[in-house]
């Protein structure tokens, strides 16, 4: 069977990949207590440990036993789409029209809509490296080109616009930034997104900017939306990460008024409209005992974070950048004599560990760094340090 190009074109998802083989491990006697093992601890996916809120399943039960479950409106269900609207104007003091916001089937659907509406063969779209390796597989999947440009320790990890300006060219149709940044949980600096911002629309190009993890931000120099730079900014955002939300496949976009047409049309085509069940449980992610829960988890990954990233550094990981949001670590591994995919593979097998190679995230740093998702529990956490500890002074002891 032939397959297409674009297909051919697309790498693994390589935390995926990784994934398979935790969790061949952790089926192996290594991981068997019955046989003296121990269970896989895994700290490689961005999945927050604490699930959907009970108001959330509570309103998930109530709908679904009422039997009808109808399609609702391609853009999703206007009640919902005016909660989010709400919700900009309490936390960022924003005013956002209802309209301007499409709910979709999880944030990767968001980017899927966005590219589809915005982007060609031919164009090319700049982003950092590291980022978040679907977002580059999405526009290559609408025949576009990802231009990844490697973006330091100094820069926060992110995109600046010194790097930005040389590989700006006739072909660049916009940038893609992801703030707070999954592998780094670092965010861009207000004052450098702004520039970004001004330089690509004076060239008629677009910002699109990943806002997955905007809500989980620890520290309120990050916490504004790019969507205060103006209406021509593209949001993505979910109900995934800040109200977990992940199997429920939720997200939504935030466009310029004279997009919203175009990416209806597409949504309609594509998967006709978003879950019902979950538009009508993600309603009551907006009451107040349900913010009141997601500050509190917040605020918990705020702890985890202060006990990975000083442990890390003691083992001889650092951390360069601490993270200012989300759930990640991203550690440079250099240090270890081993890059970060034979390391991950290592301690996968001797400390049944998991954790996440920098592979997917860009050539630059790929071999060099590796991410650990801090997304569980501080018991867990603990005992996966302790592991990893004892692993890398064994490799030490090994080599001298």
């Amino acid at each position: 069977m032939r397959l297409s190009d674009r297909v051919q074109a697309i790498d693994p998802f390589y935390v995926m990949e990784c994934a398979k083989r935790a969790d061949a491990i952790a089926r192996s006697a290594v991981c068997d207590p019955a046989q003296g093992g121990r269970p896989m601890i895994y700290l490689n996916i961005g999945e927050p440990d604490f699930g959907a809120s009970p108001a959330v399943r509570e309103a998930a039960a109530r709908f679904t036993a009422a039997g009808r479950i109808p399609y609702t409106h391609a853009n999703g269900l206007r009640t919902l789409r005016e909660r989010v609207a709400d919700w900009y104007r309490q936390t960022q003091r924003l005013t956002i029209d209802p309209d301007r916001i499409v709910i979709t089937a999880g944030a990767s659907a968001a980017l899927q809509l966005a590219c589809l509406a915005l982007f060609q063969a031919g164009d090319e779209v700049l982003m950092p490296d590291p980022s978040y390796p679907c977002n580059r597989h999405f526009v290559a999947a609408v025949d576009a080109t990802p231009v990844l440009i490697p973006s330091t320790a100094a820069e926060r990890f992110q995109l600046s616009l010194d790097r930005l300006r040389p590989h700006w060219t006739e072909r660049s149709r916009g940038v893609l930034l992801a703030s707070p940044s999954n592998p780094t949980g670092t965010s861009i600096a207000p004052e450098e997104l702004a520039r970004i911002h001004a330089f690509v629309r004076e060239r008629g190009g677009v910002t699109i900017v990943d806002e997955i993890y905007q809500p989980l931000s620890f520290d309120s120099r990050y916490a504004r939306s790019a969507l205060a730079l103006g209406d021509d900014v593209v949001s993505i955002n979910s109900f995934s990460k800040y109200f977990g939300m992940t199997g429920w496949r939720l997200g939504w976009l935030v466009l310029p008024e004279a997009m919203v047409g175009a990416v209806e049309k597409l949504a309609q085509n594509l998967y006709i409209c978003p879950s019902t069940i979950a538009q009508q449980a993600a309603l009551a992610c907006f009451e107040p005992d349900s913010i009141a829960e997601y500050e509190r988890r917040r605020e918990e990954l705020r702890r985890r974070r202060d006990l990975v990233v000083p442990a890390l550094e003691a083992m001889g990981l650092p951390v360069p950048v601490p993270p200012d949001g989300a759930f990640y670590a991203w550690a440079d591994a250099s240090g270890t004599g081993l890059g970060s995919w034979d390391l991950c593979m290592d301690l996968m097998t001797h400390a049944q560990v998991a954790l996440t190679p920098g592979r997917d995230f860009g050539p630059a740093f790929g071999e060099r760094f590796l991410r650990l998702s801090f997304a569980s529990s501080m018991d867990d956490l603990r005992e996966a340090l302790a592991r990893i500890r004892v692993r890398l002074d064994q490799l030490k002891a090994r080599a001298a």
